[in-house]
């Protein structure tokens, strides 16, 4: 987005999983690494989710997702609605008008869709009387498109792991998995420190 002449207002939605603390702390990290004038601190909104997951694996950490699951068990209920509502309201009441998301085209989920989308911006809109506009840069993209487009971003810093050990990547749930794949087919070294490493583990 800064690449083509955006200034980017950051924003994460806390909500109390698993994952938060080493997740925020790579976010800040990473922030700090691609300092520039088009990039704004970071603004942090709460929104817990204990009320409505209560005993789901992204808030106890148990049984979490591994290796070889399904797409479908790493699915969190409504998780881009909660993430949008917050933001776009946020971003409404200071006269932001785009609200991009990182949604990649390769997600299975109902809530990663173009209609879905469509839908909520539509009802935002009509709810507040606002212009919002949600942008999805990476609707077309696979996890590999994107590995590719920030070859030259401190990808380490970045965080995708659903059972951080002591603010590392585990190294051996779905996510993490996922994350060497890309790695490996995008041809980029990986320089993500892992707790555990299934390769040489085996």
């Amino acid at each position: 987005m800064i690449a083509h002449g955006h200034r980017v207002q950051p924003v994460y939605i806390a909500s109390d999983l698993v994952w938060q603390a080493a997740e925020l702390a790579a976010l800040r990290g990473l922030l700090a690494a691609m300092q520039t004038a088009a990039l704004a601190p970071l603004v942090v909104l709460k929104l817990p989710l204990e009320d409505i997951y209560q005993d789901h694996w992204s808030l106890t950490g148990a049984e979490i997702p591994g290796a070889e699951s399904p797409d479908e068990a790493v699915y969190l209920p409504g998780r881009n609605a909660l993430l949008l509502i917050k933001a776009a309201l946020w971003c409404h009441r200071r006269g932001i008008e785009r609200v991009a998301l990182g949604v990649l085209g390769t997600s299975p989920f109902a809530d990663a869709k173009s209609a879905f989308f469509d839908h909520f911006q539509a009802a935002i809109n009509l709810a507040t009387g606002a212009r919002i506009e949600f942008l999805r840069p990476l609707a077309r993209a696979t996890k590999q498109d994107v590995m590719r487009l920030g070859r030259t971003m401190p990808l380490e810093r970045t965080f995708s792991c659903l059972a951080p050990h002591v603010g590392l990547h585990c190294g051996v749930c779905n996510k993490c998995t996922e994350r060497r794949r890309a790695f490996q087919v995008a041809e980029i070294p990986d320089r993500t420190v892992y707790q555990s490493d299934p390769v040489s583990a085996g």
